[in-house]
């Protein structure tokens, strides 16, 4: 089954909107701060409550898309947030908004129901442009959120930032409902067995390479994303918090301009595509550093860094839901573990290393995420390539599958098994992950 573009939009969208609901405290922490009283030291919750909400939600919630209706389990977790974001909005007290922020965390976990739906749902000739068009819509809410609420803010106050989340989630519930089929299921599998099962995939080898790429891959990000303020904001350019904001926008255009990363992954350049990208990251960061005399390249370098981004993630998620299409939400919430733990390495990270050594410490320690990233790949790629080399041992073993490449056809079960077409030039298993 094919997605129209209708509800490719949708998708985007429900990515944007339940994603910004995470990251929509981060521009307006100075206001939450003054109007609850909250000290500056402390302020630090007010983001880590969303967070943890959302990881504990990534481990407990998203495996639920292999068990039952994942549009209606998509629309009461968006109604959910919205719930959460009301309360954030009418919080009189911190502990209000604690609680509002970790409920918003906890149901925006609708993001990766959202993007297993959507590969589920596609062809496998469009599951990686599918893929590109629907992650999107995560840079969007996480990128664009800065702006609008930014903008919010500074016109009715940061409450009203959480009104208009609360809104838009209540319509997208809505619009899941009406636009999107029926997921029906017919398996009987328990939610402990699907647990169970997310847990063995840390056995596998393709789950825990793309896993730990991730990882660093989003260490690097958060390291950017978490520390570009702080410079920015100090001599010589002393920028407003608004003109900080816009340089989100150039992080926007580069990552939309990764979608196309989509259609090599479906093409078969998985693979390519994910070291031609890492290899982008790591120079990136020359640019980025530059920031005490040059904003042009920082601005530059923020495009070549969200473009790589998402590049990679997009080739990542594509191969993990080509290799597992009888369970794309659990191996979809299962590898944005990994991407939840990187981000915030990197966010905790950039603050120390910037008051010790500045930004070019910052940016050292970007490229150096970055680096570890690549190395993972490569040792990942000659592993395969050698996996497949090995002495056949019985053809029967082949069998049909998803590939490290992102074709569908043979995978690393083949290789290992000796299967003749695993260890010909052509298999898609010989370039490895």
């Amino acid at each position: 089954m094919g997605l129209t573009i209708g509800r490719k939009a949708l998708f985007a969208a429900v990515c944007a909107v339940a994603v910004a609901s995470v990251y929509a405290a981060q521009p307006v922490l100075a206001q939450i701060g003054h109007d609850l009283g909250v000290p500056e030291a402390r302020l630090g919750w007010v983001v880590s409550a969303g967070q943890l909400g959302y990881l504990a939600g990534l481990a407990l919630l998203v495996p639920l898309g292999d068990l039952v209706d994942r549009r209606r389990l998509i629309a009461g977790h968006l109604a959910l947030t919205a719930v959460g974001a009301a309360l954030a909005a009418t919080a009189t007290r911190t502990w209000v908004l604690l609680a509002g922020l970790a409920l918003a965390g906890l149901f925006a976990v609708a993001v990766q129901t959202t993007v297993a739906y959507a590969a589920a749902l596609s062809t496998p000739e469009e599951r990686g442009r599918n893929l590109g068009v629907v992650t999107s819509g995560v840079v969007l809410g996480i990128l664009g959120a800065r702006a609008a609420v930014g903008g919010l803010a500074a016109l009715w106050g940061w409450r009203s930032a959480y009104v208009a989340l609360a809104v838009l989630l209540v319509v997208l519930a809505c619009l899941v409902l009406r636009m999107l089929p029926p997921d029906t299921r017919t398996g009987r599998a328990t939610y402990r067995e699907v647990l169970t099962s997310l847990g063995g995939l840390f056995r596998e080898p393709l789950f825990v390479s793309r896993g730990l790429i991730a990882f660093f891959l989003f260490a690097s990000f958060g390291t950017l994303w978490s520390g570009l303020a702080l410079p920015l904001a100090a001599a010589p350019w002393r920028l407003s918090t608004a003109q900080i904001g816009l340089f989100g926008l150039a992080g926007l255009a580069g990552a939309l301009g990764a979608a196309r990363a989509g259609r090599w992954a479906d093409a078969g350049s998985a693979s390519a595509v994910t070291g031609g990208a890492l290899a982008l990251l790591a120079v990136s960061w020359a640019a980025v550093g530059q920031v005490s005399w040059s904003l042009w390249l920082v601005v530059i370098g923020v495009v070549v860094l969200d473009f790589a981004v998402q590049a990679v993630h997009v080739s990542n998620q594509h191969l993990l839901t080509t290799a597992h299409p009888d369970r794309t939400s659990s191996v979809v919430g299962g590898y944005m573990l990994f991407y939840s733990l990187g981000s915030a390495l990197g966010a905790t990270a950039t603050t120390t290393v910037f008051a010790r050594a500045g930004w070019t410490g910052s940016s050292v320690l970007g490229a150096a995420f970055a680096a570890c990233a690549l190395a993972v790949w490569a040792v990942a790629r000659r592993t395969a390539v050698r996996t497949a080399m090995r002495p056949a041992e019985s053809p029967a073993g082949c069998a049909e599958g998803g590939t490290e490449s992102g074709r569908p056809g043979l995978t690393h079960r083949h290789a290992r098994a000796g299967c003749p077409a695993a260890l010909s030039a052509k298999s898609p298993c010989a370039p490895g992950s």
